[in-house]
């Protein structure tokens, strides 16, 4: 067994998401969430490429020494997936190697809000899932679709580059295409997507207009598109959707995105108090009123209108971060951390605590201290006699 090959099993034995390595320093590994160092050796300049020529195909090597960047999937038999990503710096070649377990874990086991499993259901629509690089966004949805997978027929198809985690047929169809070998160009693959009559299409990633437009289109034909997208939000990502797109052409594309879109799902990894890693959800479903405020552009009211939205199943990552803490899963420091409002958790926190005292109070517990809540000998009635 090669040096690459016992790093890639440590990686899956210690359930590693990444490992780094460079020139010059040593190898890094990721575990939850905490990067260290496999050991103190320092790699030298040409380390890197001969330990990725350990395991990657000859004609891979040549397109990584021709071009200085290179992206594949790799396979480990009793490990998992693995996904490499290595680049020309410094004229010395680094790589980053990404961790896929084999097993596609249920939706069920994830900890996030049941309105995912309903909205992998729809017929149509547009699901835009985003997140920062390592918050779960893969992970959870293939867990989404392997759950329709299991329960409803007809055909999904994948166009990633590359592909991650692998699928099989169950009451559906699965095809997954990888950009780069099964086909030339992820152009050419979303210009033949419809002939290949799919129910479901997965769209590795959203990185620029074509592929945006593509995207809204098949939702618009009576598809369900689903793709990922890098973006902390639902705000974030709306803005970045409008961005793809030049300023006399944004007014039709808004239009076209409030029509199809059907919710955007972002992701954060909070570190339990256990050690492990919980995440935290937004859930921005396309109500009436949101669809509105996408259309004339002012992506700044959504949040408002999520935070008063009675659609079941909307949240925001405050809400979300607030459930965590009060369920003693992650500690107020580390939910506050990873808020886009801290001031709007600690106000969900205060006033969470003031309802569970309230309701403690109404079941005839007279101890319960109210914190800073007036008493009625504080309260002066100004009555005439």
């Amino acid at each position: 067994m090669g040096t690459m090959e016992r790093i890639l099993r440590l990686m899956a034995d210690k359930k590693a998401s990444d490992v780094y390595l460079s020139a010059n320093a040593p190898a890094m590994i990721k575990i939850n969430g905490q990067t260290l160092p496999i050991n103190n050796q320092l790699l030298p300049s040409d380390a890197t490429r001969a330990l990725l020529a350990e395991v990657l195909p000859a004609h891979r090597m040549e397109e990584l020494d021709a071009t200085g960047e290179l992206n594949m999937a790799y396979a480990v038999e009793g490990a998992g997936n693995f996904r490499f990503s290595a680049m020309r710096q410094r004229g010395s070649i680094a790589a980053v190697i990404r961790y896929i377990a084999s097993d596609i874990p249920a939706l069920s086991t994830l900890q996030v809000p049941m309105i995912l499993g309903d909205l992998i259901m729809e017929k149509r629509g547009l699901l835009l899932m985003v997140g920062a690089t390592g918050a779960g966004k893969s992970t959870t949805l293939a867990a989404m679709m392997d759950q329709r997978n299991e329960t409803m027929t007809g055909h999904i198809l994948t166009i990633e580059d590359p592909v991650e985690f692998i699928f099989r047929n169950k009451k559906s169809v699965v095809n997954q295409r990888e950009v780069g070998s099964d086909t030339q160009s992820l152009q050419t693959a979303l210009k033949n997507a419809l002939r290949q009559a799919p129910d479901v299409i997965l769209i590795g990633e959203i990185r620029d207009r074509e592929t945006m437009s593509a995207a809204i289109a098949y939702a618009q034909s009576g598809h369900l598109c689903l793709a990922t997208m890098h973006a902390n939000n639902s705000y974030q990502a709306l803005n970045r959707v409008l961005s793809f797109y030049p300023v006399e052409v944004r007014p039709t594309m808004l239009g076209d995105l409030a029509a199809a879109l059907k919710a955007v799902v972002s992701q954060r990894l909070l570190r339990t108090v256990s050690g492990s890693r919980a995440p935290a959800v937004e859930v921005m479903l396309n109500t009436k009123l949101v669809s509105e405020l996408i259309e004339k552009g002012d992506f700044s009211g959504v949040k408002e209108a999520m935070e008063k939205s009675m659609a079941e199943g909307s949240q925001t990552f405050e809400q979300d971060i607030a459930r965590l803490i009060i369920d003693g899963i992650v500690d107020k420091k580390e939910g506050l951390a990873y808020a886009d409002s801290p001031t709007n958790l600690q106000w969900r926190l205060q006033n969470s605590q003031h309802d569970a005292q309230r309701a403690l109070a109404n079941e005839g517990d007279t101890d319960i201290d109210l914190d800073d809540e007036p008493s009625f000998t504080e309260i002066t009635l100004d009555v005439k006699h």
